[in-house]
């Protein structure tokens, strides 16, 4: 078999193209493939199809799969027609998309490279420069967004990431029974939400059934504004809420321990964790030793068991069992004289709504926590990003669950 046989088949070429001449420079570690057009054959415009004149053509070079330890480039003279309709149009081409330097094949293989490792480390494998490897992932994303169906997603879970180090967001907005990203905005403003539904047609927006998220009113005026009845699907999430009570025990936990410290008392340092564990957590042993601290008079001890005697709301079937545990709880909480569970409670009560709308709907926000600790591997293997616009585009790549690759 000749060399412009083997190619030919190897690249798919098929009539009214053809391999011309395979060009082997060893000193280089290169192999070139020169392809060209039958002189003769029908061509028609790439926008609506209708026969169509040459016009012109412009050579073009790809980067393709290597032969053995050859990096290989295809070559050709695309013909360019003058289409009465719209004008000149350069044509496509079987083995490469419109605007990319490499063919569909080699862009398949650095996306699956990229779904494993940085874009630095791909390039350096594929050698390339970090701008090329960059750009197949943009084109991949832009496709999978492109090909993605305006399709309904009855429950959505909306959270923000951190961008960096600094005090700056970007809003995530989750398909919770698909677990993938649907939508990143830049910071946590109302605008970021706004975005999402603004893309959205009416019969997605009326297939909303529940929406998870923080307490950030921002995401609260988006909900009502955009989606029917919005108000009545928020269900603010139970891990943000843990979180909240979290914070509250530390706080009392910190507090105390300054005060105890400045008498010689050591009891509370190194607890941190311990009260922040779930019991289920602990190991036998641990728990014995955490008996003495949880059972004693200390006023984190009490706060304590007010985050665990509350955490059971959302175990309830009944909305009316749930209140009535929440209407003692919240009695206790602001009769203990702790200043942090005493805003706490204040601060549930004035959400209860939401919260107790959990018993109608069983959605968390887990998958988006989920998706966020993928997003954190993202960050972490990229050593951080250059700008907002590779970190949405990072987190489309991985977390969208997107159709990536060149057709």
């Amino acid at each position: 078999m000749h060399d412009r046989e083997l190619y030919a088949r190897i690249l798919g070429v098929t009539p009214p193209w053809r391999v011309e001449d395979v060009e082997l420079k060893a000193q280089a570690g290169e192999i070139h493939v020169r392809l060209g057009w039958e002189r003769g054959s029908t061509l028609r415009c790439p926008e609506c199809g209708a026969p169509c004149s040459t016009y012109d053509s412009r050579e073009r070079s790809w980067r393709h799969l290597d032969t053995c330890q050859y990096r290989t480039y295809l070559h050709a003279a695309v013909p360019r027609v003058e289409c009465p309709t719209h004008g000149v149009r350069q044509i496509g081409v079987p083995w490469a998309e419109s605007g990319s330097q490499f063919t569909a094949l080699f862009e398949c293989l650095a996306i699956d490279w990229m779904k494993a490792a940085s874009v630095s480390a791909v390039a350096r494998q594929l050698q390339m420069s970090w701008d090329e490897a960059w750009g197949i992932m943009q084109r991949a994303v832009r496709r999978g967004l492109a090909r993605r169906e305006r399709e309904v997603v009855p429950h959505l879970g909306v959270d923000e990431k951190s961008f960096q180090r600094r005090h700056e967001y970007v809003t995530v907005v989750n398909d919770l029974q698909g677990q993938r990203v649907l939508f990143v905005a830049d910071d946590r403003k109302q605008e970021s939400l706004d975005g999402f539904f603004a893309e959205l047609t009416p019969a997605q927006r009326d297939g909303i059934e529940a929406i998870a998220l923080d307490m950030w009113e921002p995401y609260i005026q988006s909900v009502e504004q955009h989606v029917p009845d919005g108000g009545e699907k928020i269900v603010f999430d139970k891990f943000h809420i843990v979180k909240h009570l979290n914070e509250a025990v530390d706080r009392v936990r910190r507090q105390e321990a300054k005060a105890l410290k400045a008498q010689g008392d050591e009891r509370l340092t190194g607890t941190k964790y311990d009260w922040l564990r779930r019991p289920k957590h602990f190991s036998r042993q641990d728990w014995r030793e955490f008996a003495a601290l949880r059972e004693s008079r200390l006023k984190v001890a009490r706060a304590w068991a007010m985050k665990e005697t509350i955490l059971p709301l959302w175990e309830y079937r009944s909305a009316g069992a749930a209140r009535r545990l929440f209407r003692q709880w919240y009695f206790w909480a602001t009769h203990s004289r702790l200043t942090p569970m005493i805003e706490k409670a204040r601060m549930l009560k004035t959400h209860l709504a939401n919260i107790l709308s959990y018993l109608v709907h069983r959605i968390t926000n887990a998958v988006s926590e989920g998706l966020n600790a993928k997003i954190q591997w993202i960050t972490y293997t990229a050593r951080g990003f250059r700008n907002r616009k590779h970190f949405r585009a990072a987190i489309y790549f991985h977390c969208g669950g997107l159709d990536l690759y060149p057709h």
